[in-house]
């Protein structure tokens, strides 16, 4: 399983979910997927990064801002998120969370697409993003649902130099994010089960061997199934939900 050492500006690099209830998802996590813990401390608000093999795959924190929602977040590494705020301002976007230093790891922002889509952006420091993608039990897909895919391809565009290249896949169309020759992620037309007031996002999948045995495993483990394993030209996949009801994907790759 080799390590990843650094990500070209543009690629998404790195996920965290925002917990109401820390000790539940570290609890969660670590028997679904057998990942290890590592709290980093008071000093970091007990940041903790969910690790591999000893190399960081993920993390967690506390809800920071009120009314925030437990969620996944992506993050794009970027060579300055100062700068690429004032993109994503310019480009029509909305700013959730200023530029920020932490500690001696990075840099960081958040925002919205045009469409209501949150995304961070990370300038990297100590810290690269995940050492570890497209293995099971690590980080393999970031994938926006949106209600206006052709607002999202000229935001993202503009902010982080993206290609939308767009097929039919079955009875819709799907998306893919190209960087350069690179496919960095995926986008696809909100589905019709989700309800309005559901905003545009962006979904975090991560591989397993056996995508069933994951769901059942994470059903035991008090998650619920919002779209059980289903085939799809790219591998078995399933869409579930934490017990905090924080979203999230797992896919068993085809082949």
């Amino acid at each position: 399983m080799p390590t990843v050492t650094a990500y070209e500006p543009g690629t998404p690099s790195w996920v965290d979910l925002a917990s109401p209830d820390l000790p539940a998802s570290v609890a969660f996590y670590t028997a679904l997927f057998g990942w290890a813990a590592n709290d980093q401390g008071e000093e970091a608000g007990h940041y903790t990064l969910f690790e591999m093999g000893g190399v960081p795959v993920a993390g967690t924190g506390p809800i920071m801002m009120e009314g925030q929602p437990p969620a996944w977040t992506s993050y794009v590494s970027v060579e300055s998120a100062d700068k690429t705020v004032e993109m994503v301002r310019q480009a029509g976007g909305t700013v959730f969370l200023e530029p920020m230093d932490v500690l001696d790891v990075g840099r960081m922002a958040v925002f919205a697409d045009p469409t209501g889509a949150a995304l961070a952006v990370w300038e990297p420091r100590a810290h690269i993003g995940a050492g570890l993608v497209n293995e099971p039990g690590a980080l393999c897909w970031n994938e926006l649902a949106t209600r206006d895919p052709a607002a999202a391809k000229a935001f993202y565009a503009s902010v982080f130099g993206w290609k939308g290249e767009t097929a039919q896949m079955g009875p819709s169309e799907y998306t893919e994010w190209k960087l350069g020759d690179a496919t960095i992620g995926g986008m696809m037309p909100m589905p019709d089960l989700v309800p309005a007031e559901v905003p545009s996002y962006w979904m975090v999948y991560f591989a397993t061997a056996d995508c069933d045995a994951t769901v059942s495993s994470a059903t035991a483990l008090g998650a619920t199934v919002t779209v059980p394993a289903t085939d799809i030209p790219p591998g078995r996949f399933a869409v579930l939900g934490d017990p905090t009801g924080a979203m999230f994907a797992v896919i068993a790759f085809a082949g």
